[in-house]
């Protein structure tokens, strides 16, 4: 089956009692058991849920793997992740990180002795010479939050293989439409499924997503142990978001090309961040591992922080708020918001400046977008 068709029916399988075309919400937290320990596939929903299988099913076949296990939340995803580590394991990560990974890992994992390096991927060397360092896991984010860079996947989880260091992709801001990275060599993907899978602004979860066995076993024991599960209802209305997956990135990306062009040519604007433009530093990498250029438009103004300010809160149609990939347009500003946890003068070196502004292009009227970011600017 192709994308579109595996949307809808991967893990979608008609409810067997009743012939229900839609599976329903199994809002239960326990099962009867038939004995002691004896039970049919469930006994506790913070161990497992249908509902949870039902999505993991559609998310491992849209990445093109064997397995997932979804969680709580995005960074509930992580925790997952990072608890199969040990106090001096060391993992590297593109700089360029979203602010919640970096909270996580600094203020959080760093007492357990889990230690951050953050590098320039598009540096190889500067990355093998990381790996070569008794890494044990490498964290992907391409493309990154909130600069958009696009790092060569292919290229760091070879690295990666030649050190057995463990290679994750976080592929949230791409989705599976648009890439896929365990086909690029990449051991795990991970996504924040609030964001474009779920799509509606109204569910938070994660996904840890593998072709190993064991990861899956150790993924699975990590959400039971450390109480990570989403809810089933959270879960159920990812999957039924995921069915209009491929036609909502299409118009997300349709939008975000109108946008990213707008925004080009505009006296006001520094620079445009978007994969889908040849001027952008990775475009030729991009053309090669992904399908599509997604819907993120990053934009530094020639505005002070004051006027940045002003102007993302004047907008009528373009939300100003936290998170991504809703069917809505959101305006964000990532070093007040998103990246407020990352210090300013280590925002600054990797470039969010005050003036940098994120947009997520929604699936509205493409002109009544281009409408309103004209006529605000001109305000």
């Amino acid at each position: 089956m192709k994308f579109s068709t595996k949307a809808i029916r991967s893990g979608q399988e008609p409810e067997a009692e009743f012939g229900s075309v839609i599976p329903p919400i199994y809002q239960t937290s326990t099962y009867v058991q038939k004995s002691p320990g004896e039970y049919n596939g469930y006994d506790y929903t913070r161990a497992g849920n249908p509902n949870f299988t039902n999505l993991e099913k559609t998310l491992a076949s849209l990445e093109e793997a064997s397995f997932a296990t979804v969680f709580s939340s995005g960074l509930g995803a992580l925790t997952g992740l990072v608890s199969i580590l040990v106090a001096g394991d060391k993992v590297v990560a593109v700089d360029d990180i979203y602010g919640g990974t970096y909270r996580l890992f600094t203020k959080i994992f760093n007492k357990f002795g889990i230690n951050l390096e953050l590098i320039d991927m598009q540096d190889l060397d500067k990355v093998e010479q990381s790996l070569s360092q008794k890494t044990k896991m490498v964290i992907i984010e391409s493309p990154t939050n909130p600069l958009l860079k696009v790092i060569d996947i292919k290229k760091v989880t070879g690295l990666a293989k030649k050190y057995k260091v463990l290679s994750v992709v976080d592929n949230t801001f791409a989705s599976p439409y648009f890439q896929n990275p365990i086909a690029l060599g990449a051991d795990i993907v991970w996504h924040s499924t609030t964001k474009y899978i779920s799509g509606h602004s109204d569910a938070i979860g994660g996904v840890i997503i593998t072709n190993d066995k064991k990861i899956k076993e150790q993924m699975d024991f990590a959400r039971m142990a450390l109480g990570l599960n989403p809810s089933p209802f959270d879960t159920w209305l990812t999957s039924k978001s995921l069915k209009t997956l491929a036609v909502r990135m299409d118009q997300h990306q349709k939008n975000a090309f109108a946008v990213a062009n707008f925004f080009a040519s505009h006296p006001k604007v520094k620079k445009v961040y978007y994969p889908g433009l040849s001027s952008h530093k990775n475009y030729e990498v991009a053309k090669t591992q992904m399908k599509g250029y997604s819907g993120i438009v990053t934009v530094d103004f020639n505005l002070s922080l004051n006027e940045v300010k002003k102007l993302i809160s004047s907008f009528k149609i373009f939300l100003l708020a936290e998170s991504l990939g809703g069917v809505e347009s959101l305006v964000n500003h990532p070093g007040i918001m998103t990246h407020a946890s990352i210090p300013k003068e280590e925002r600054e070196k990797k470039g969010i400046s005050d003036s940098l502004v994120r947009f997520s292009i929604g699936i509205e009227d493409t002109d009544d977008l281009l409408e309103d970011l004209k006529a605000t600017l001109e305000r």
